[in-house]
């Protein structure tokens, strides 16, 4: 957020007219707006101006926007990601989550989809909660700090995964089907798509599993819960 209070996006795409009518659209909604054109320009922008959200472009010139999401993940940025891919495989799409992605618009696209997508976005990801601390076993999930400890190790997480974990510990021991989990963490329903929980949770567990015994569990055709294993 600016000193302002308000959002801060940046754009990045090699096309100058897509980069002037997603800013413009975006600045209409109220929004503060960055922009950039590479890659490269996208991570120095990125560094200084600590957007909120990312629009980013997969293809671009020099950097790529893939690689781009990568680099900045491994910088320690949280920032929400949405892309914008020509590439509509299934493959494609997990890739781009992989990626530390968040969402992804498929072009052509149209203004007001991807407003919505970015809207939903920024609902799931943006955290006005008092500081209020869940708890499961030895996992703790403080909001207002956005901090997730494993006993007394801290574990990083993107904003999607923070969320993720956030709906678990609000239903522990309960199971959550997949079609449940899209519209309380994601609030969009990826077109019926679930490809997109099954790589999250996968996420999640390596994350919060390489800490301690596993802690989401599968249940078999109905979907995930999390519950401690016991011996």
């Amino acid at each position: 957020m600016t000193d302002s209070g308000t959002t801060t996006i940046l754009v990045v795409d090699d096309e100058a007219s897509i980069v002037d009518a997603v800013s413009t659209a975006l600045r209409y909604e109220g929004f503060a707006v960055v922009e950039a054109q590479s890659g490269r320009e996208a991570l120095a922008v990125a560094a200084r101006a600590e957007p909120d959200l990312i629009v980013l472009d997969w293809m671009l010139p020099d950097v790529d926007g893939i690689e781009v999401g990568r680099r900045l993940r491994e910088r320690g940025f949280k920032t929400a990601i949405l892309f914008l891919t020509a590439k509509d495989a299934v493959e494609d799409k997990v890739e781009a989550l992989r990626a530390g992605g968040d969402d992804y618009v498929t072009k052509p696209f149209s203004l007001a989809e991807l407003i919505a997508r970015v809207q939903a976005i920024l609902r799931r990801t943006t955290n006005d909660a008092p500081d209020d601390v869940l708890r499961y076993r030895d996992l703790s999930l403080d909001e207002g700090r956005h901090e997730v400890r494993r006993g007394d190790e801290p574990i990083e997480l993107t904003a999607t995964e923070f969320n993720l974990l956030r709906y678990f510990m609000l239903n522990p021991q309960r199971v959550l089907s997949k079609g449940q989990i899209l519209q309380n963490v994601w609030q969009y329903d990826f077109g019926g798509n679930a490809n997109v929980v099954e790589t999250y949770v996968s996420y999640l567990r390596r994350k919060l599993h390489a800490a301690g015994p596993p802690v989401i569990k599968t249940v078999r055709q109905a979907g995930y819960m999390l519950e401690e294993e016991r011996e």
